[in-house]
């Protein structure tokens, strides 16, 4: 079968099925981010301690699903390749094995979250805090197991380039979330007041409407009905299961590396100060929030470049990535110029400009976010050019690479700028986008590399089948 997915090649061509994937993909991300804000501001109406609890045990949360995610996250480079490849058989056994994974690793994580008050607790932290966070991780709990299906599906369908119901079913489930939220946690039209645990069990219902939602679009969906994975769930196949865990760690600890590495930066901004680390925080919203964006972009790449990967085409390959990139940098680019020349009504949306008290805060921030605007344009480079790599299914190799720039040479500068030098938060920012500026260049360097006519011969995908389009 023809997939005009296929049928062309230039640069406009690439970069139009580029764009289709990405959209749906970074706007489902920016969605995502966007609950957690809120969520957050929910959590504040609530009260200082629910706050101080909720933001705790959202974090853990999070941390602990966007770790595992990456894990099942090695279903898209399998499935692209095997697309590509025109192995259509391939192609099922991989989403059914990645299926079973999301069951496999989400079922004894509940039992991990479900004791992580006693975890809190050895860590020193305060017994109400705990009891409120367990509260709320008592009943998110409950859609762990859906989360990580989601994110497995939605490596899926844009494996196959159907991914444009992705943005909407997470915009759907983000407004189911927030209207729980409202609803159980505040207890609203005759449900009793939950709070904590009504955020909880609010966030744990929609993640099953977005798993639910995705699947049942896979069922349906003409295209992606010629791949029926869900026959013969019962099936183990623990060579391909193996496969995913071995891809998929990789990715996890690259993950964990990079949300790792600003984790740190945050508790060092804490030592030195309170508004060093206000300061920090206004800084780091916004670009996580823009940073959403290449995220999205980067899951197109590893799509668009595994795909040309079953096709054996190394120019087409090699051009996938290019254009992943260069699409990540101009609009990182448009950003960076936006954060620049808007810096102060940027850094007021969390601050009242107007107080005095706020001055401090205000003079840290700004220079924070100059630094920030250059940095977020080389973090999307090579967030991108990570998830190229990852099409190639190179996938070790990074996750070592990012460990040596980001905490080797990132957190490293940063400590000696920041401490040793004296510059203070300043001097953080400076040295992980150092670290960042090397992980961009290293890795389109390798990918570069790969893609070279004497090295791309080398590479050879297990999924690829000698059955083209």
């Amino acid at each position: 079968m023809v997939t005009k997915v296929f049928a062309k090649s230039d640069i406009t061509i690439e970069a139009r099925e580029f764009i289709k994937l990405a959209v749906p993909l970074a706007g489902a991300q920016v969605a995502q981010a966007l609950v957690g804000f809120v969520d957050t501001l929910m959590m504040g109406h609530l009260g200082a301690q629910s706050l101080a609890a909720g933001g705790l045990a959202s974090a853990v949360f999070q941390l602990v699903l966007n770790t595992l995610s990456g894990v099942v996250m090695s279903v898209s480079p399998l499935v692209a390749e095997a697309y590509g490849a025109g192995n259509k058989h391939q192609v099922e056994r991989i989403a059914r094995q990645g299926l079973w994974l999301a069951v496999l690793l989400g079922l004894p994580m509940m039992v991990v979250i479900s004791h992580l008050d006693w975890v809190m607790m050895h860590l020193g932290q305060a017994e109400q805090t705990v009891v409120l966070a367990d509260g709320y991780l008592d009943y998110v709990l409950w859609g762990f197991v859906p989360a990580l299906g989601f994110a497995m599906l939605r490596g899926y369908v844009a494996a196959l380039s159907q991914a444009r119901p992705v943005m909407m079913i997470v915009l759907f489930g983000a407004i189911a979330n927030i209207t729980g939220n409202y609803v159980l946690g505040y207890g609203q039209f005759g449900f009793p007041r939950m709070e904590l645990a009504g955020l909880g069990l609010a966030s744990g219902l929609s993640f099953w409407f977005m798993f639910l939602a995705l699947f049942l679009y896979t069922c349906r969906n003409q295209t992606l009905k010629e791949y029926p994975f869900w026959r013969g769930l019962h099936r183990l196949r623990p060579q391909i299961l193996w496969q995913l865990v071995v891809i998929g760690t990789s990715i996890a600890v690259t993950i964990a590396v990079e949300y790792g590495l600003f984790t740190v930066v945050t508790f060092f901004m804490g030592t030195l100060g309170t508004e060093t680390l206000a300061a920090h925080q206004t800084v780091y919203q916004t670009v996580f929030l823009l940073f959403m964006v290449p995220l999205g972009m980067s899951y197109a790449a590893t799509v668009r470049v595994g795909q040309w990967m079953g096709q054996r085409d190394r120019a087409k390959t090699q051009q996938a990535g290019y254009v992943g990139v260069a699409s990540a940098a101009i609009f990182m680019a448009i950003t960076a110029i936006a954060l620049l020349l808007f810096r102060q009504p940027i850094i007021g949306i969390y601050l009242d400009v107007n107080d005095p008290a706020a001055a401090g805060v205000m003079q840290l921030a700004i220079p924070m976010l100059i630094i920030a605007a250059f940095a977020q344009f080389l973090d999307g480079v090579q967030r991108v050019a990570m998830g190229s790599l990852y099409g190639l299914q190179d996938i070790r190799t990074p996750m070592v690479l990012s460990v040596v720039t980001f905490w080797g040479i990132g957190l490293t500068s940063g400590y000696v700028l920041g401490f040793l030098m004296h510059l203070g938060g300043i001097g953080l920012w400076l040295g992980q986008s150092i670290g960042v500026a090397f992980a961009g260049v290293i890795f389109l360097w390798r990918f570069h590399s790969l893609t070279l006519p004497k090295n791309f011969a080398r590479l050879k995908p297990e999924t690829t089948s000698a059955h083209h389009f």
